[in-house]
């Protein structure tokens, strides 16, 4: 009986082909559970810990002011940078590339972040406003200023990690007011809370406005009918695409995720004038708002339910948190500026 070299040919090509298809679908079973594992949503930190930790000490109250609040900067900037996957905006290859969530959560938190650090160089650390700049502070935000796209000469990471050096250069001239080089300085004043909330304020209205036309559409001229709107001149939002729904809702998660942190530092840093402006419960109804805008989700996709019906909307949800957020910090803004 002899062997038919056809029928061995044709067992041959069907096990590379068996095997080539076998190999692929395991890669792509390990990319998909790679690019889940990276979209994960980085957990809360302690603020007050990670000072502590960082500063080596046993108490906040051995930490001069404005050291919780700088860390907590450098601490979500490092957390953006080194979350399982690093920084993935810049990603060319999978499964990286494909993780369009973790990306815009990754904006939102760094938008908030380049806030904070601006609010610090321009007015935390300066006593009035024809005082010099710290020299730390003129170097650490434009470095959180590079472009968040940029995938090399030089990369996105490189420019941040410059950032949070500068970051930490400051607070060590702020821990070591003696040394030779010139001391570091903060001041939580009123008037400096009350810039910053104003910046604070329009990002989270434009948030609410964003996440709101997830199903509303603000005027006529929206569907094509100019007549209907109430102002010719006003800019115009319409729905918002289908597929950015889950963008814009992740871009707010990452926002309200670093605007928590700043703001649970601000309410120590800042806590003489916040309690003496009688504030305290005004940040504290911020701080809640947020803390409920970060809680689980329960699907894997983002819902886009419409006003009563049997599915979530989970936009709409995002928006009612960050709005009552944001008139709280219009009640801040105006108690701080009281005479």
């Amino acid at each position: 009986m002899s062997d038919n070299p056809h029928s061995f040919e044709d067992a041959k090509s069907k096990g590379i082909l068996w095997g080539f298809g076998s190999l692929l679908a395991i890669v792509v079973i390990a990319l998909l559970v790679l690019g889940e594992w990276w979209s994960r949503e980085p957990q809360q930190f302690n603020v007050t810990d990670e000072a502590i930790e960082r500063m080596e000490v046993t108490h906040t109250d051995q930490m001069p002011a404005g050291y919780v609040y700088a860390n907590t900067l450098a601490h979500i900037a490092e957390v953006i940078l080194h979350k399982p996957g690093g920084y993935l905006t810049n990603d060319v290859a999978p499964p990286g590339v494909f993780c369009d969530n973790i990306q815009s959560w990754e904006y939102g938190a760094l938008v908030m972040l380049r806030d904070a650090t601006t609010a610090l160089r321009n007015h935390f650390a300066r006593d009035q406003s024809q005082s010099a700049e710290d020299k730390d502070l003129a170097q650490a935000e434009p470095y959180f200023y590079y472009d968040h796209n940029s995938w090399a000469l030089p990369a996105t990471e490189a420019e941040y990690e410059k950032g949070v050096e500068a970051l930490h250069n400051y607070m060590s001239r702020l821990q070591n007011p003696t040394s030779t080089s010139k001391p570091a300085q903060f001041h939580s004043r009123a008037d400096n809370l009350w810039q910053y909330t104003e910046v604070v304020i329009k990002r989270l209205g434009g948030l609410n406005t964003r996440l709101a036309a997830s199903t509303d559409r603000f005027s006529g001229a929206a569907h094509g009918d100019p007549s209907n709107a109430l102002n010719m001149n006003m800019p115009t939002l319409g729905e918002t695409p289908w597929l950015e729904i889950d963008n814009v809702f992740y871009e707010a998660r990452g926002s309200c995720w670093a605007l928590l942190h700043i703001l649970k530092a601000i309410k120590h840093d800042f806590s003489d004038i916040l309690l003496d402006k009688r504030a305290m419960n005004t940040l504290d109804n911020m701080i809640q708002a947020l803390e409920n805008a970060l809680t689980p989700t329960l699907s894997p996709v983002v819902l886009n339910g419409d006003g009563f019906g049997i599915f979530a909307n989970y936009s709409l949800a995002m928006a009612n948190y960050i709005a009552r957020a944001n008139a709280a910090a219009l009640d801040l803004r105006d108690v701080m500026n009281r005479g």
